[in-house]
């Protein structure tokens, strides 16, 4: 093969490499957001019920 065509390999296999660490970081603030909207919605609803047992 000729050294273009090495070069052009090398530069899509960084590519890949960077997409994929994109897609690693964006699901994991998904992941982190999702819990904190539990977190907030369960001290919510435990709120709610400790104030309604009072």
């Amino acid at each position: 093969m000729t050294d273009s065509s090495e070069a052009n390999k090398e530069r899509n296999r960084e590519i890949a490499r960077n997409e994929e660490a994109k897609q690693v970081t964006g699901s994991v603030r998904v992941s982190i957001s999702a819990v904190a909207v539990v977190v907030i919605i369960g001290g919510i609803l435990f709120t709610l019920g400790w104030l309604a047992l009072r």
